[in-house]
């Protein structure tokens, strides 16, 4: 068992500690963030930060880097104010992972991995043609942590394009059945099995006891 100090953590090398943090929370969901300039011009980034905020008004959280160097795809939200979450299947996993790389603003990442470009009817939002679950939002709020100098962006879901046929009566979406895929880290990417779905947990109010009620 290894046990691991605030101050140790402090004088780990770099990447040991970059990696170690990354992946010590867990699985987090993976998307392809889309955007685009005033121009029109496309931009794509990879992201693990989303993050449910509420559902009525149906809120959606992002977490971006310190803007010590150029960031285009927090540039382009606040210019234009509209975004897209597009959720990654496992197909298109290595296009994604390059989108990670730092390309130039004037070098679209739709063209270097080949994946492409699909307009919203309704607003001024670019998704991931290839992406079965796509997320329209609307910038409405952000706070910088003051800590570290990172951002959390809010914001609100205008459109959602995907298949009906993977909500349930009750809303829920299977994500298992469209391949999406999930990272650990910065570069861990993982498949998704089921395995339960439980009711909404419930205390017996006369026996204070607790009632297990399996779901599908």
């Amino acid at each position: 068992m290894k046990t691991f100090h605030l101050k140790e953590i402090a004088e780990l090398e770099k990447n040991f500690r970059r990696n170690l943090i990354n992946s010590i929370t867990g699985f987090k969901p993976l998307h392809l963030l889309a955007t685009q300039n005033r121009e029109g011009n496309p931009n794509l980034a990879l992201f693990s930060s989303a993050v449910h905020v509420g559902a009525d008004p149906p809120l959606i959280g992002l977490v971006f880097r310190p803007l010590t160097v150029p960031r285009h795809s927090y540039e382009n939200i606040r210019a234009t104010g509209y975004y897209s979450l597009n959720h990654v299947p496992i197909s298109i996993i290595q296009q994604a992972h390059q989108c990670s790389a730092p390309y130039p603003a004037n070098v679209s990442e739709f063209t270097v991995t080949g994946l492409h470009e699909e307009q919203s009817l309704e607003y001024p939002i670019i998704y991931v043609k290839e992406s079965p679950v796509k997320i329209g939002l609307q910038w409405v709020e952000e706070y910088t942590v003051q800590a570290n100098g990172t951002i959390f962006m809010v914001g609100k879901i205008v459109e959602i394009i995907m298949s009906d046929e993977v909500i349930s009566k009750d809303g829920y979406v299977d994500l298992q059945a469209l391949q999406i895929t999930t990272v650990c880290g910065l570069d861990g990417y993982h498949s998704t099995q089921k395995e339960m779905r439980l009711q909404y947990a419930k205390i017996d109010r006369e026996s204070e006891k607790i009632s297990w009620n399996y779901g599908t």
